[in-house]
């Protein structure tokens, strides 16, 4: 079998048929088949649920298996969010076959081949989901179902099983798409693997850990003050219409940079069909400070002043905390839960550090146990799309509960002016304070110039009972009153009480109702082949009509499961009120995945009350050249009798992000189109970068290594870049620039202490080491921070260490080696073995004495008969090595 990894040599053989040694050679192949009949690759039928290319069959069925003709290669399998690997492969006429062991090797799927490599057995990902790949018999028995293979689908050889690409795909749900061009693989899959899995959970216990206490680092890098610096650029277009109607578009540009140190975002929001408004654009200058505990936060231009009163437009002001904005220790949990697209992968952060994820459900549904922090708890969530989809919106999710650490104070300050006909005049002032590990209180004022009541003094208090009991409430004088109970049982069955009140008459909050009162329950169940998540949610609404008051209560009870690859959600709703028919009805989400990557949504929604089913829709989602995501759908509302058919399309391209819909009914026919994407001015090389995601206010990390040659810890001219570092940061996105070796990790939150890991094994060369593997970083916004790492080249000694006796001279070992610097400084020490040799790699250019420890001759009662050794360490890229040096050892005949 041959090793070649050329491509011209491979592409040789698609093209062998053609010439006319090859003619020949397949007619007398033909003759011989004819006479002895072909054992190589025709020989069983492919079943019905795994069909194959016709050409690929007729090419393989008269073609023998020599070395000729197949090409063992090695090619690079690429999966997204877990990296890429080099596998082998065997590649006949353009098709690939891939080695079954290295590609679930790769991704820790569980595998044991048999003594001669004829079959393989495991299971993937569940213990019961059992495999056995015969390749004899070529025969695949997956979770008790049986794949019949055609031989021109299996390869066996004394290296192991392939199998050609699309098997995987059909048979484990693993896509694997092969590029003959640049002898690639990209691996898509929507299961979660044990590789990812596994990153995963070491992503969460190390940054679980960071919430917790302060992890220690070897260097700490700190921010630097900037006069001006322009970094980020986001642009966004969409448009969209309906048949009679005039198109409307939307152009949105966002402006990051640094002005006197603090960060200044700007967005120009310009609509088509409305002249151009202040009142629609934002902007904002912030400057951070996490070391002055007095004031950390100072924000001018729109703030989020986080009112209690109902403000619709915005607020021109200032902001003043002092706040920080990283997170103290974790304690406790609480639970959130929201939709996004069905099948999704979320991820949850916490001080943008990687806490936990889950996958929603069929209708979209997830659900997380999110760690409560002191202080000012935010989370975010990020999604990621089955297909390799990922969305760069995140979702701010607070928790009710606001705990300081004993003794703590913190205030918030707002003040500003409301962007609304009356220019209302807006003022908050919050404080809060621990009063024990247990308790924090707090207090303040609110003032809204178009109310009748304009100051509104309010207090609250939260009160942690145990691990997992949680009180908390407000009182907002003549406004409102509010508070919240929850309790997690040890069996993770999580009850939640809570309680609003609106004072009569008030006018800063505008309400449909005067009470509510809810209800929550919820307990999550596990298994090994399934997981379901259970939630009964009761509101009950006192709402006012003319001069009765009217009760409603609305029910929800909520079943949310993935059992045998289906996911589903059973939402059921029942509304009732004093006067009226009560409502009551259930939607239906189910999620198949079907072959060739095809996923199959059906959705319905029967109502009880009228005993008909009200509408169901069908939704077909697949991925479009690993890129893209095509979906179409068909909806029919019974109960209005109308349809609605949509289809639509989004492409991710390297600088933008593009999607394009069409919605139909009976009546009108609308479309909508969208591209976005970023400019980013990287680092200290003024080089613009594109990217297709939101970057406007984060930060940028440009990480060049170099060889420090003269170990001065700075590059210096014609200090090469070191190529190989591997890195780890908690957070953001790594992108590799294999022409000038730089690392780019974009997509980081500012004002955040990020802790980067180098690998110091990363390097081919033993001689290039890293003197500080840990380094704690805070970022700029709007900034690609430029980071050079020194390499150190270190370079080696060796020799060897003999006693000379009578009969000769023999290894010494346990004999201490000590090096000298030229200021005849001891800067290393090494010990010999036990046959006399001895090394020590560590050493920078310079002139080094070698000598054996004097205080270790003295108690042995020898001396060095050979003297020092004197050695020239000279300055080389791959670092130097002086070997060869001599030390006699002789019994000291003087004492």
């Amino acid at each position: 079998m041959k090793h070649s990894h050329s491509y011209r040599s491979i592409k040789k053989l698609s093209c062998h048929a053609f010439t006319r040694s090859g003619v020949i050679s397949l007619v007398l192949l033909l003759l011989i088949t004819m006479v002895t009949g072909l054992n190589g690759f025709a020989q069983i039928p492919l079943a019905a649920n795994a069909p194959i290319d016709n050409s690929l069959k007729q090419s393989l069925t008269t073609v023998e298996q020599t070395d000729d003709e197949i090409e063992e290669v090695m090619i690079l399998l690429d999966v997204p969010r877990i990296g890429s690997v080099e596998i082998r492969a065997l590649i006949y006429d353009e098709v690939a076959f891939l080695s079954v062991k290295e590609i679930f090797d790769f991704l820790k799927i569980r595998n044991t081949p048999s003594n001669d490599f004829t079959s393989i057995e495991g299971f993937l990902i569940d213990r019961a989901a059992t495999y056995n790949i015969d390749g004899v018999t070529h025969q695949i028995i997956y979770q008790d179902k049986k794949y019949q293979l055609q031989s021109s689908d299996i390869i066996t050889n004394e290296s192991g099983i392939y199998l050609r690409s699309g098997i995987f795909g059909r048979v484990f749900g693993l896509d694997c798409q092969f590029s003959f061009r640049s002898l690639s693989v990209k691996l898509v899959t929507n299961a979660e693997l044990p590789a990812l899995r596994e990153m995963k959970l070491e992503a969460m216990h190390r940054n679980l850990n960071q919430l917790n206490w302060d992890r220690k680092a070897d260097t700490t890098i700190k921010r630097k003050f900037s006069l001006f610096r322009l970094g980020m650029l986001d642009w966004s277009v969409i448009g969209n219409g309906e048949s009679f109607l005039d198109k409307n578009t939307r152009i949105t540009l966002g402006l990051g940079s640094i002005i006197a140190g603090g960060e200044a975002n700007f967005f120009l929001n310009y609509y088509r069909n409305q002249p151009l408004k202040l009142k629609d654009q934002y902007y904002f200058w912030r400057h951070v400070n996490n070391d002055n505990k007095v004031i950390r936060q100072i924000i001018l231009g729109k703030i989020l002043a986080n009112p209690s009163s109902t403000v619709y437009n915005g607020i021109n002001g200032i902001q003043i905390n002092n706040t920080p904005t990283t997170y103290r220790r974790s304690f406790g949990s609480f639970t959130i839960s929201d939709k996004t697209e069905p099948g999704w992968m979320v991820e949850l952060y916490v001080n943008n550090v990687l806490i936990n994820y889950t996958r929603a459900d069929a209708s979209g549904f997830f659900t997380f146990d999110v760690p409560m922090v002191y202080g000012n708890s935010v989370v975010k969530l990020r999604f990621y799309g089955p297909w390799g989809e990922e969305q760069s919106r995140e979702q701010n999710l607070a928790i009710p509960f606001n705990f300081l650490p004993k003794n703590q104070f913190e205030y918030n300050v707002s003040a500003g002016i409301v962007e609304d006909d009356m220019k209302s005049r807006f003022s908050r002032t919050q404080l809060n304070y621990g009063l024990s590990k247990r308790v924090t209180i707090g207090g303040g004022m609110e003032y809204l110039s178009s109310v009748s009541k304009k100051v509104m003094p309010f207090f609250n208090a939260s009160v942690r009972l145990g691990s997992n009991f949680f009180i908390t409430g407000e009182h907002m004088q003549g406004v409102k009153t509010n508070g919240m109970i929850s309790y997690r049982f040890p069996s993770n069955l999580r009850i939640e009480m809570n309680y609003l009140r609106y004072e009569k008459g008030q006018q800063a909050i505008r309400a449909t109702y005067l009470e509510e009162k809810k209800l929550i329950i919820s307990k999550p169940f596990t298994g090994r082949k399934y997981s379901l998540y259970s939630r009964l949610t009761i509101n009950q609404f006192d709402a006012p009509y003319a001069t009765k008051q009217s009760k409603y209560t609305a029910a929800e009870l909520l079943f949310s499961a993935v059992a045998f690859g289906i996911s589903s959600n059973i939402t059921n709703y029942f509304i009732t009120n004093e006067s009226g028919m009560p409502l009551a009805y259930t939607n239906l989400y189910m999620t198949f995945r079907l072959p060739h990557g095809f996923n199959f949504l059906p959705q319905a929604q029967y109502e009880y009350t009228r005993k008909k089913f009200s509408f169901i829709k069908t939704e077909i989602e697949k991925s479009i050249f690993n890129k893209g995501f095509l979906n179409v759908s068909y909806e029919w509302d019974m109960k209005n009798k109308n349809y609605v058919m949509s289809a639509g399309l989004r492409y991710n391209l390297s600088f933008a992000q593009t999607a394009f819909s069409v919605r139909k009914t009976k009546q009108t026919t609308s479309y909508a189109e969208m591209v976005r994407g970023s400019l980013m001015l990287s680092g200290n090389s003024n080089h613009i970068r594109v990217n297709n995601l939101n970057n406007v206010g984060k930060a940028g990390l440009v990480i060049a290594p170099f060889l420090d040659l003269n170990n001065n810890g700075k590059r210096d001219a014609g200090e090469p870049a070191a190529e190989g570092l591997r890195i780890r940061i908690n957070g953001g996105r790594i992108q590799r620039h294999d022409r000038d070796t730089t690392i780019y990790v974009n997509g980081l939150d500012a004002y955040t202490n990020y802790f980067l890991e180098l690998d110091k094994n990363s390097f081919e060369n033993i001689s290039w080491q890293i003197k500080n593997s840990t380094i704690k970083i805070a970022l700029d916004p709007n900034h690609f921070t430029y980071l050079e790492i020194p390499v150190t080249v270190m370079s080696e000694i060796a020799g060897t260490v003999y006693l000379y006796g009578i009969k000769g001279s023999n290894g010494l070992g346990r004999m201490i080696v000590n090096i000298y610097n030229s200021d005849s400084v001891l800067v290393a020490r090494t010990m010999s073995e036990a046959d006399g040799y001895f090394s020590y790699l560590g050493l920078q250019p310079g002139t080094y004495t070698i000598n054996i420890d004097g205080e270790q001759l003295n108690k042995l009662n020898m001396k060095n008969s050979s003297g020092s050794s004197q050695v020239q360490i000279l300055k080389k890229t791959d670092g130097d090595t002086v070997n060869g040096i001599v030390f006699i050892l002789k019994p000291n005949n003087n004492q």
